[in-house]
């Protein structure tokens, strides 16, 4: 049997909908970033995308961290961290993590994704009667933690503390239960409540299990994030975050009570059957987390760059979609259009921004999604306004503004990024 005939149909209807995922070959330049080589084109480009948000995945202090802990232990882990791959470098990131988030022990993982998936599904899955209560939005990674972990739950509307309460009250007071929710959002950039879910979550004794990926590094008096600038921190049972984005290296990590981590420690088969993170890549964050906790250089001026961009953008009359945090989404609302305006933009500008289309975003939201950096220049901001204003008005674009699209309970699980 040819096998390849299982798999053709769906790819004929991924292509057919504009969804067929193709992957940039870049050649990032370290001391230069955000420019990268592209290899399809054999030509430099200015990226416009990254989430690396702050640039620390080349900070001298980083990198320096990483030659260091190379020479000094070599390559890989060597095992899982129960069987021989715990360095002293996974030991002190993790003890890092912890204060910086104000909780007593953290929990390395491999990445965001494995450390939601991982976490929620032990969490939910083995506290017996346990009910999850999920914002709409959120993340592909905390749903398949949700649905692994085979426990009951409900789905709030999005950054609406009244519909939790609502659902909350209606629940049994004697069953374990757990409100799942991000902080920032990274499709909309929009910013959750985060005291006032603390404060529906407190009233009915539920569990708060907080995602800040989007956040840690970037928002806090030293980078905790959305928590730690609206001092919630000590309100939230489990805060997971990831060295992937603002950190930039890569792996993921949970933050919360010694008993929980403990928890998780011992009953996660995401953790437990997983080699851990190299130790050079845990030096590199341990450098990263504690550069950025007490130097606040670059988050200010990453906050200054986007809001320069999204103000740029607003003038020049382009589709801008309200934002709270660090990310600009300009919106196209039409995948066909959204994917030439990115082949537009990469070869006759030499701008790489990836179109963002379903089922990242709901139909009709598809978007260009920038995210600006403290290592973009003024002349890379004038140039990518200057390119974007003449796409535009060369070929326009329904440029409604749309907010995110009413979904039903079971369509907000159905999301994925």
């Amino acid at each position: 049997m040819n096998f390849d005939q299982l798999f053709e149909p769906r790819l004929e209807l991924i292509r057919s909908e504009n969804r067929y995922r193709v992957f940039a070959d870049l050649e990032r330049c370290a001391g230069h970033f955000p420019q990268a080589f592209d290899h399809r084109l054999q030509d430099q480009v200015t990226v416009w995308c990254s989430n690396d948000y702050l640039g620390m995945g080349q900070h001298p202090v980083v990198l320096a961290a990483m030659h260091e802990a190379i020479d000094r232990v070599g390559a890989g882990a060597g095992g899982t961290r129960n069987i021989s791959g715990t360095s002293h470098y996974h030991v002190l990131l993790e003890n890092e993590l912890a204060d910086l988030h104000g909780k007593e022990r953290a929990l390395l993982f491999t990445s965001g994704y494995v450390a939601n998936e991982a976490a929620i599904s032990t969490l939910a899955g083995q506290i017996s009667d346990c009910i999850i209560f999920s914002d709409a939005a959120n993340h592909a990674s905390m749903i398949q933690g949700i649905r692994h972990s085979g426990a009951e739950y409900q789905i709030f509307r999005h950054n609406d503390p009244v519909d939790l309460e609502n659902r909350l009250v209606g629940a049994d007071p004697w069953r374990p239960k757990l409100v799942c929710f991000e902080s920032v959002y990274s499709m909309d950039g929009d910013i959750a409540p985060v005291a006032e879910i603390c404060d529906v979550a407190e009233r009915y004794g539920a569990m708060t299990y907080l995602d800040e990926v989007h956040a840690v590094g970037m928002y806090g008096p030293s980078g905790g994030g959305i928590a730690e600038r609206d001092g919630a921190m000590p309100r939230l049972t489990a805060i997971q975050g990831t060295l992937g984005k603002a950190i930039g290296v890569m792996g993921g990590y949970i933050a919360g009570s010694a008993t929980l981590i403990d928890f998780l420690r011992c009953c996660a088969p995401g953790f437990i059957y997983t080699t851990s993170l190299p130790p050079a890549i845990a030096a590199g964050a341990l450098a990263s987390v504690r550069h950025l906790r007490s130097s606040s250089i670059e988050r200010d001026r990453h906050q200054e760059r986007a809001a320069t961009v999204r103000r740029r953008l607003l003038e020049a009359g382009l589709p801008v979609m309200p934002s709270e945090s660090h990310i600009v989404p300009v919106l196209v609302g039409n995948p066909q259009r959204c994917k030439a305006i990115s082949d537009e933009l990469l070869l006759r500008f030499g701008i790489y921004v990836q179109p963002i289309n379903y089922p990242t975003v709901p139909r009709g939201t598809e978007r260009l999604r920038l995210t600006p950096t403290p290592l973009h220049s003024d002349e890379q901001i004038d140039r990518l306004v200057t390119a974007l204003a003449e796409i535009w008005s060369n070929s326009p674009v329904d440029s409604r503004r749309a907010g995110r699209s009413p979904a039903s309970h079971e369509g907000g699980m159905d999301r994925c990024r």
